[in-house]
């Protein structure tokens, strides 16, 4: 295990009603102008819009509105947030979403108070000092972005798709109600079950020595999401399984709390970013093809990792096989349950070819290899687009 030093300051409110907790939490940090943060207008069919105002009202705070976040929001809907935030003189952030809308909302925040471009950031051109404080309250689980402080913008005039993270970034409070997601469409629920799984493969694949614990924890994580998952498809207003879906997606991805002192991958995520930025497909759907394609790709760093995946995750009974077979069994069983809840399983399923795979490879090493598990340069990247096929 490596040394490691922890930090996670947000604070979850989580149940049944929390969002009536929503005006107690704005008037505890003396918000006078919000900018409140949404998409394409599902909370004000559900009536969440009219709770979430009133809880605002309730707080004596006036409001400024954002809707519209693209599910893979723009760096011109982000710009268009900071110049609300100048205009206005928001104070306070309140994001009211899925993983989309809390990631322009992050970006907005730490835009607002620089005096350059906020795609700098995406860039690495400039780091991340300050931010407007930010709240949320969640409606689809998946990113774990109610706990973290990462972000992931599209710039669709440039075909790039880029991230961030920062402490400052991390939202003050979330309000995680899984009565919000009883309406979620099932392919929103699948591509949810899609996302937390993939968070947790990019830690727990590690080269990291002697982290028992953290294995298990991305173990029971991955179990409890495909216990879960199908119940909630079937039953979609099963409060017990979209609870557990909720809790999954928040533990799998809060700054490294199941991972601490372990070394991390990501290549995938960062593969999937330059598909989604030249198709805007959903970032679920493009995991869902590449992982187990990445996992067959990297098998041999590491096999007896991916055999105890088989064994402890999927039940695989190692008895008369080689670590090589039960390893290789793991890796379809994941396949298979992706084909099963509904998810894509090749590019051309969701009508990508093969006519920009050079240019996916190049940028998605524009900073240099990615990777940990195994570092992965261009050519590693072309090989597994093209097996993803």
């Amino acid at each position: 295990m490596n040394s490691f030093a922890f930090q996670n300051p947000t604070r979850i409110l989580f149940g049944a009603g929390m969002v009536d907790k929503l005006g107690e939490q704005l008037a505890a940090f003396g918000s006078k102008t919000v900018l409140l943060v949404y998409g394409g207008g599902s909370i004000k069919h559900s009536g969440l819009y009219d709770r979430i105002q009133a809880q605002i009202s309730q707080a004596g705070v006036r409001a400024v509105e954002l809707p519209g976040i693209e599910p893979n929001p723009r760096v011109t809907t982000v710009r268009r947030g900071i110049g609300l935030c100048r205009e206005h003189d928001v104070d306070f952030i309140l994001a009211v979403g899925g993983g989309s809308v809390l990631d322009a909302a992050k970006a907005v925040a730490v835009g607002v108070p620089y005096e350059g471009d906020v795609w700098d950031f995406l860039m690495r051109k400039a780091e991340i000092r300050s931010a407007l404080p930010l709240g949320t309250v969640l409606t689809l689980s998946a990113t774990g972005s109610e706990m973290n402080g990462n972000s992931v913008i599209t710039n669709w005039e440039e075909n790039l798709k880029k991230s961030f993270g920062s402490i400052h970034a991390y939202p003050k409070f979330s309000i995680l109600d899984p009565t919000l997601t009883y309406s979620v469409p099932p392919h929103q629920t699948v591509n949810g079950i899609v996302d937390t799984m993939s968070h947790v493969f990019e830690q727990y694949f590690s080269l990291t020595e002697n982290t028992p614990l953290q294995e298990r924890l991305c173990e029971s994580i991955l179990q409890t999401v495909i216990e879960n998952g199908e119940k909630a498809l079937a039953e979609p207003d099963n409060y017990e399984a979209r609870a557990n879906l909720m809790l999954c997606s928040t533990y799998a991805l809060n700054g490294g709390m199941i991972s601490v002192g372990m070394e991390q991958d990501w290549a995938t995520h960062m593969i999937e970013h330059e598909v989604s930025a030249l198709y805007d497909i959903a970032h679920a759907a493009g995991l869902s093809v590449l992982f187990p394609n990445w996992m067959t790709y990297v098998c041999d760093q590491r096999v007896e990792r991916f055999a105890q995946y088989a064994a402890r995750v999927w039940q695989i009974n190692p008895s008369g096989r080689s670590l090589e077979e039960v390893a290789r069994a793991g890796i379809e069983a994941t396949r298979s349950y992706f084909t099963r809840i509904g998810a894509p399983s090749t590019l051309g399923e969701l009508n990508i070819g093969d006519e920009h795979l050079e240019r996916m490879a190049e940028e998605t090493v524009r900073f240099g290899p990615v990777g940990s598990f195994r570092k992965l340069q261009a050519d590693d990247v072309l090989n597994i687009l093209r097996s993803s096929l």
